[in-house]
């Protein structure tokens, strides 16, 4: 049986190797992506892909994107984002609103629409991008995490209002990915080594690392997840009370024999 699937933000960086993951395995990707000479560069390189031009934030050209692919998808990946940082006590209003309008209003729109095509085709997999931003705060970083905060809550909102239509929806968070939105970041080899140094694993994640979570979440093995969030992160998350210094002479169990 034929899958398929949409990935939006799909011209470079994550959205792209989760798209070559998808391709991989066998689906019809829908490469969309608000920039058309990426989107027709990523969609040419695969076997079985269609370029989809549309800005996630305008309903009228997500629906015409949908009519450009022509099926209804099994899986969509809502992975378009953008990023306006900056300390709040300076942020225009303006830059606060862009970063929600793409990352968080562009994924109901996105979300909204294939669920409406999914509920009458006995429904489907949708997967949206959070971020560990979203779970802990970043210092100087605008509106982005509040509103990967927000998808988080409405991607569980979305897995409880659409579970009976056969619809599972789940997020994925990244943490420090060598890739994407973050490659700049870690152009600086002072900032690469450090953060290598500090999560737990020891290493960056990888676009790959991503993409793998994403077609699980996708894939019939996932079938009864719904609802939930894989952090991709290393376990950077997890690891705050590991920055600050303790005494070795409490590191032990129980108290002394007397």
């Amino acid at each position: 049986m034929s899958k398929s699937i949409i990935v939006t933000g799909a011209g470079g960086g994550i959205g792209e190797s989760i798209a070559r993951k998808a391709s991989s395995t066998g689906y019809k990707v829908g490469v969309l992506d608000v920039n058309k000479d990426a989107a027709e560069h990523v969609a040419n390189s695969l076997p079985n892909a269609i370029a989809l031009h549309a800005s996630t934030s305008d309903p009228d050209q997500v629906q015409q994107a949908l009519d450009k692919f022509e099926e209804v998808p099994n899986a969509l990946v809502n992975n378009a984002g953008i990023v306006r940082f900056g300390p709040l006590i300076d942020l225009s209003v303006e830059d606060w609103k862009s970063v929600l309008e793409v990352n968080l209003t562009g994924a109901f729109i996105c979300s909204q629409a294939v669920a409406n095509l999914m509920k009458n085709n006995g429904g489907g997999a949708i997967v949206n991008m959070t971020s560990i931003g979203g779970i802990q705060p970043n210092v100087n970083g605008g509106s982005y995490g509040s509103g990967k905060a927000a998808l988080h809550l409405l991607t569980r909102q979305m897995s409880v209002e659409w579970g009976g239509f056969g619809i599972r929806v789940n997020s994925v968070a990244p943490g420090f990915i060598d890739g994407g939105m973050s490659a700049p970041i870690f152009e600086d080899t002072e900032i690469r080594t450090t953060r290598e140094e500090r999560v737990p694993s020891r290493r960056l994640g990888t676009v790959e690392d991503v993409a793998h979570a994403v077609l699980f979440l996708c894939s019939d093995e996932g079938s009864y997840i719904n609802g939930n969030q894989i952090v991709v992160d290393g376990s950077v998350t997890n690891s705050l009370m590991a920055s600050f210094p303790r005494p070795k002479s409490v590191d032990s169990v129980g108290a002394e024999e007397s």
